[in-house]
């Protein structure tokens, strides 16, 4: 296939922050490029990988109904008890928080200020968003009750988000070349970047443009820049998504003098099954994590408990719990409910390719899964001894946070603490996956690329993933696609306009 070398924007990456730069770009009235290293069956990037839900600011249900979810059924609208607003206050409070305030507020205020209107955007595209039933809510009394922040998802998930971008893509006359990737920036005498040097199958090809946008993801498929940045150890973990997030833009900017920023040895990883392959499965795609462990306890192989379950809702601690589980022998975790809670576990947990074991004592589980059976049988006895008495004569809800706590453990569990004492008892195996990093280059409030000494590299902007300060240790659930979606969207624009007025 033929195509021209000249072009007014390119966008490297195919993911959803790409592709909202793309779209963005081209609404300006300019000829857009998208250059994908993956093939076009292996498109999308991490956002292929996701359960395609978002975090934004919204007033509730009704608000939602307006231009979001207008095409929501009346059977989907009447199941659902509470579906909790998220204000701009509350959603810069929990980033700030769960960042540990090290989180760029110029850069969060654009994230979280634009989130409504920036969905509202990918709807007049034509992306389809529905309630997240089915993972992010409780029935209670028959009704779906909703926690954490993160409610609302692209229907299809991640693949069906990625095929709805592409469509919008080619509605709007939006190119894209698979099997390419970025190698190099190319700069004119002055430092502006002119275009790319890529590779694809027919060998090394310069493409031309007057503004390019960097959205091709972290370095998280890329083992070396793991150990370098994340320590000793992270070679082994498993990685969710893509294999080609191998920090190619990253390296391709720093490469020009980009500025290095944001949380470098810190990443998004979480609870993953182990026996998930070492990259992202396309069939079975994000159903590896387990994410119920706020309703049950985790322990390690030696029977030990070393997190807090339910320190706060699961979006606001899975992110950095992968972490934890990297810390334990083997980098092995196993997930501990009972038969009072098991039936509430995500649908994650009932897919065939699952490790897990059943038990008719605590006993019998540990022997199952090659656990210390005196040790988990130490840890169970004393968390259920910890636990408040009659604490649940009410319904048992873990759609809010209840306070419901251990007493004496050197190791709490903060909130929804039930004693695990009802068999038959289930354990789920666990290692760290990661999903992306928080480390990547410095961009100003209109997604520019700055340079050593803080400013703009003519022509080069970035979204997504590779865009450091605005994560760091820890990740509120449903941030990354919103992330994207908004700085993609930002960047794409000024690229877009740059390139008119040129």
């Amino acid at each position: 296939m033929s195509v021209e070398t000249e072009w007014d924007v390119i966008v490297v990456g195919a993911g959803n922050a790409a592709m909202c730069a793309a779209l963005s770009a081209a609404e300006q009235g300019v000829r857009v490029l998208v250059l994908e290293k993956a093939t076009r069956e292996d498109r999308g990037g991490n956002s292929t990988f996701t359960a395609g839900g978002f975090r934004f600011c919204h007033d509730g249900i009704e608000d939602l109904r307006t231009d979001i979810l207008d095409d929501m059924t009346s059977g989907e609208y009447d199941s659902i008890g509470n579906l909790p607003p998220l204000s701009e206050d509350q959603f810069m409070e929990i980033l700030m928080r769960i960042t540990e305030h090290q989180a760029d507020e110029d850069l969060g205020r654009i994230l979280i200020g634009q989130s409504r209107e920036t969905m509202r955007w990918m709807r007049e595209h034509k992306i389809r968003f529905i309630p997240m039933f089915g993972r992010q809510s409780y029935k209670i009394e028959g009704k779906h009750h909703f926690y954490g922040g993160v409610n609302i998802e692209a229907v299809g998930g991640g693949w069906g988000l990625v095929d709805m971008l592409m469509a919008a893509a080619e509605r709007m006359g939006i190119t894209v070349l698979y099997e390419t990737g970025l190698r190099d920036l190319i700069q004119d005498q002055k430092g502006k970047v002119t275009g790319v040097r890529a590779f694809g199958p027919e060998g090394y090809v310069d493409f031309g443009a007057k503004a390019v946008v960097l959205a091709c993801g972290g370095f998280e498929s890329n083992p070396e820049m793991r150990v370098r940045y994340l320590g000793q150890g992270w070679e082994l973990c498993r990685v969710r998504g893509t294999q080609h997030n191998t920090g190619d833009g990253i390296n391709a900017a720093l490469k020009i003098g980009a500025m290095p920023h944001g949380g470098w040895s810190s990443c998004h990883a979480v609870q993953w099954d182990i026996s998930a392959p070492p990259y992202g499965d396309r069939v079975v795609l994000d159903n590896f994590q387990k994410h119920s462990y706020p309703i049950g306890i985790v322990v390690n192989l030696n029977g030990e408990r070393f997190i807090d379950e339910g320190a706060d809702y699961r979006n606001h601690t899975y992110a950095k719990y992968g972490k934890e589980v990297m810390k334990q022998p083997h980098r092995t975790a196993v997930q501990i409910f009972d038969e009072k809670t098991h039936s509430m576990v995500r649908d994650e947990y009932r897919i065939r390719e699952v490790t897990r074991a059943t038990g008719e004592t605590i006993a019998d589980l540990a022997q199952a899964l090659d656990i210390d059976v005196e040790g988990l049988e130490k840890t169970v006895a004393e968390f259920n001894a910890s636990c408040q008495p009659n604490a649940f004569e009410r319904e048992y809800n873990p759609s809010i946070l209840d306070g419901v706590a251990t007493k004496g453990l050197a190791v709490p569990k903060s909130n929804w603490a039930l004693p695990i004492d009802q068999g038959p008892f289930h354990g789920y195996v666990v290692t760290c996956g990661i999903t992306f990093t928080f480390g990547g280059l410095k961009i100003d409030t209109h997604g520019r690329v700055l340079d050593l000494t803080d400013k703009p590299i003519g022509g080069l902007y970035a979204a997504g993933e590779l865009v450091g300060g605005i994560f760091y240790q820890n990740y509120p659930g449903g941030t990354g696609l919103l992330n994207g979606s908004v700085f993609g969207r930002l960047s794409g624009k000024n690229a877009g306009q740059l390139a008119k007025a040129a």
